[in-house]
């Protein structure tokens, strides 16, 4: 099983390292034409209006048809952005294959970036622990999570479809729709939100 990790822009190479130390295959993905060859797909932060601009019409419409075939996907922070059915501040073009709704850049520029030390797993995420738990890939006894959130969108609405497995008080910071897992921090970036990737392996 192999992930691919879109590396049009972004930190894609810390994602790539978190899944060698989950014992994972993977490969950077820069051509509509390789998402044929992956089981899994991570859309990296990053800047959605620059993801967009990279994306041409052939690319955007494969990266559209592999994640409504049901490929799992982990976007994180501009991936998120990318993927939201409604983007505001300012508003902008999206995939639209999350219900949810974001306003971008919610809690500051890059300057007002902070970590947050107590992101709390919702009984529907620690849900989602225990099964990947069982296959011997997490801790599920884990309350809480390390985020670290750099411009990063706020999650404004949540469709009846989705449901949050992390909470940031009473803000939702990860949700899952289907096989769509959408972050609004940076998983790859702390070593005790290894989870995250995790919850990605278990649905390939």
């Amino acid at each position: 099983m192999v992930t691919g990790i879109l590396a049009l822009q972004g930190d894609f190479a810390l994602h790539q390292q978190r899944l060698h130390e989950l014992g994972a295959k993977s490969v950077l993905v820069r051509k509509a034409q390789m998402l044929h060859a992956v089981d899994a797909l991570i859309m990296p932060g990053g800047e959605s209006t620059t993801l967009l601009r990279l994306l041409d019409d052939n690319f955007r419409k494969s990266l559209q048809e592999a994640i409504q075939g049901g490929i799992p996907v982990l976007a994180t922070c501009a991936g998120l952005i990318l993927l939201s059915r409604g983007v505001t501040n300012p508003g902008q073009d999206s995939l639209a294959l999350l219900d949810i709704d974001v306003e971008r850049n919610s809690y500051g520029r890059q300057i007002d970036s902070f970590v947050d030390l107590n992101l709390n797993w919702t009984s529907a995420g620690r849900s989602e622990l225990e099964l990947v738990s069982q296959n011997g890939l997490a801790n599920a006894a884990s309350r809480t999570m390390e985020g670290v959130f750099i411009r990063a969108p706020r999650i404004t609405r949540t469709g009846d479809g989705v449901t949050v497995l992390v909470e940031r008080g009473l803000e939702p910071v990860l949700v899952k729709q289907g096989k769509i897992l959408g972050a609004t921090f940076h998983p790859e970036l702390s070593e005790n939100a290894k989870a995250v990737h995790q919850l990605l392996l278990e649905q390939i």
